[in-house]
């Protein structure tokens, strides 16, 4: 996976994989309670967003450090995400494996490229 085989974050699975999240959890919040339109659904939403964002702007960057950090970022929200599924099971909002299954998979993607780029520097 070297820069010269990666045009742009779209080629990047992760960034993908954390598209193909937001979008899942667009569709599972237009469920939730009208109540929680300003609480969780805003913020799992944009949560959700701030992962493949995140990825794509420190594609963008220069640097291999700086592309790090903003996948730290996406890290996080990924936890917030993970953190906010979790409340919203435990309020009986959504079934508790919702969704679980795609946020380990994008962490395992973040976490490998990660430790790929540090292994670079």
């Amino acid at each position: 996976m070297s820069k010269k085989t990666i045009k742009t974050h779209k080629d990047l699975d992760v960034w993908n994989k954390a598209m193909e999240l937001a979008e899942k959890i667009y569709l599972l919040t237009k469920e939730l309670p009208k109540e929680e339109q300003f609480g969780l659904t805003s913020q799992i939403r944009r949560a959700a967003i701030s992962v493949p964002s995140n990825i794509a702007e420190g594609a963008a960057r220069n640097s291999d450090k700086e592309f790090l950090q903003f996948l730290y970022v996406a890290l996080g929200s990924l936890s917030e995400i993970e953190t906010q599924l979790l409340l919203a099971a435990r309020l009986k909002l959504i079934s508790g494996t919702s969704l679980s299954d795609d946020v380990e998979s994008v962490r395992k993607l973040l976490l490998g490229l990660i430790r790929f780029l540090k292994g670079k520097t």
